[in-house]
């Protein structure tokens, strides 16, 4: 099967209950590398490879998309999490 494979991945990573220490991370991918990645505790996109530096240049200017992915972790994970964990902690 040969071909490519490009895709993006979400992630909320917390270990708290009250979501203090919540970060989010978007991970753009190709072929399984990780070519660049968002971190909202850094604020910015990172590039991890020569490709994912120029992209991660191009982002960083783009000021509306970052500022929606530094909204993120509370629109996105913040949200999520305390549904998620509701359930949970009701079931228990």
């Amino acid at each position: 099967a040969d071909g490519y494979y490009e895709y993006i991945t979400s992630e909320c990573v917390y270990s708290t209950s009250d979501y203090s220490d919540m970060v989010y991370l978007l991970s753009y991918s190709y072929n399984k590398d990780v070519l660049l990645q968002f971190n909202s505790t850094v604020g910015k996109f990172v590039g991890l490879t020569e490709f994912g530096v120029i992209n991660a240049e191009r982002f960083n200017k783009d000021q509306a998309y970052l500022q929606q992915q530094k909204a993120a972790v509370d629109r996105f994970c913040r949200h999520n999490a305390q549904i998620i964990d509701s359930s949970v902690r009701d079931k228990a």
